[in-house]
């Protein structure tokens, strides 16, 4: 079989999403049949003797120390931005300046006003056969692509209502140590951004209706952190000296949808015995559909036609071949993980970037959701007041 054209990549960063995103680039080529390969070229950090190993742990060829010789370099096609959002903009407007593709870690921004300047440069390059895309991972887990197909057929009729939670305790305790993701400068916004931007982006995505309004409830429930030591993923240690959180550990809002539905949502990362608990519902006139992503191959279906003496949850294993993705996989029933939706978030994206195509969902979709997680945070600062969310412009 002949080889496919080659796809450069550079990547920006290699801590947790970097090693996720490590993965993906070296097993789309080996699962999936792409029209362009992608090379793991050139990873990007500020630590040199980190970077070695990474690079080594990860399998790229190369390394440096300034992204901005990486967006540069001659043998780089694609930039995949894998930073905290602090310095998304500057990385992507740069990199698609310099004629790259790009791959950007959500949240797209850390404020509407850098996430409009990020569209706005991903649509002039796209002129130029340049793009970009956001990596709203979950929208490639197939029971996920499931739920979309079936609201898109019509199968739960008109949408009435909605329900998502994203629910973590990876800071429970109160003696985690403050890491960049608890500074404001850096994340933006703590739960909100960081696990919040996820679920926002799910439900537009599944019902194919945006958020038009909000009113939000934001919290933090603990002022002061130790100052990491070390730090390896999301896991760290503390010293003894103590450091503001500036950003909200939990963030609640309601929302209208713009074919008239109404939603509820919840971020936190203080729900005790939830790891990664991201879950919604939604019910329409004609049935209902529930998801679990620590359940992520099952989807539940309710169909109101039934015969009410057997109606009931239809539990859905997603896993045959005619289900999306996996075809490519295992043997029917044999799960997937976490981490085969950012397989399938390069298989797509490349796809699209050998055909021309914009990827989805694109840096426009990004501030999309940057203006619900603005809007949320604004009503929440002003006594949780309704806002209108802008959807244009």
């Amino acid at each position: 079989m002949t080889a496919s054209p080659p796809l450069n990549v550079a990547m920006i960063g290699y801590a947790f999403m970097g090693a996720a995103h490590s993965q993906a680039w070296r097993n789309a080529p080996r699962f999936f049949d792409l029209p362009l390969t992608p090379i793991q070229q050139v990873i990007c950090g500020r630590n040199p003797e980190a970077l070695a190993a990474a690079a080594a742990k990860l399998d790229w060829r190369d390394t440096e120390t300034d992204w901005r010789t990486a967006i540069t370099r001659d043998d780089v096609d694609l930039v995949d931005v894998c930073t905290p959002g602090d310095t998304h903009a500057e990385i992507a407007i740069a990199a698609l300046d310099a004629g790259k593709h790009v791959l950007c870690e959500k949240p797209l921004a850390n404020t509407v006003a850098e996430a409009e300047q990020m569209a706005a440069a991903a649509e002039a390059a796209r002129a130029n056969g340049v793009l970009a895309m956001v990596g709203f991972t979950y929208r490639r887990v197939p029971a996920v692509q499931l739920a979309r197909q079936l609201i898109a057929e019509g199968r739960l009729g008109t949408i009435r209502q909605v329900r998502a939670q994203y629910l973590q305790d990876w800071i429970a305790d109160s003696s985690a140590p403050l890491s960049w993701r608890l500074d404001k400068t850096k994340a933006g916004s703590g739960a909100l951004g960081d696990i919040g931007a996820h679920i926002t982006d799910l439900i537009q995505f599944v019902t194919g209706q945006a958020i038009t309004g909000v009113v939000g409830l934001t919290e933090t429930f603990v002022k002061e952190r130790p100052v990491a030591t070390e730090f390896a993923g999301l896991a760290g240690t503390g010293g003894a000296e103590l450091g503001p959180v500036t950003v909200d550990d939990a963030a609640i809002w309601l929302a209208r949808l713009a074919g008239g539905a109404i939603g509820t949502f919840e971020a936190t990362r203080f729900a005790w015995g939830r790891k990664n608990g991201l879950r919604f519902e939604i019910n329409g006139s004609a049935g209902s559909l529930a998801f679990d992503l620590e359940d992520l191959n099952v989807l539940e279906y309710f169909d109101a036609g039934e015969d009410a003496r057997t109606a009931g949850y239809r539990r859905i294993l997603v896993t045959e071949p005619e289900h999306p993705f996996i075809s490519a996989w295992w043997p029917a029933g044999h799960g997937l993980g976490y981490e085969h939706a950012f397989t399938h978030q390069v298989v797509d994206l490349v796809t699209a970037v050998s055909a021309g195509e914009q990827p989805e969902p694109s840096f426009a979709d990004g501030l999309a959701v940057q203006r619900v997680l603005a809007a949320v945070e604004e009503s929440a600062q002003g006594g949780s007041t309704w806002l209108d969310i802008p959807t244009a412009g």
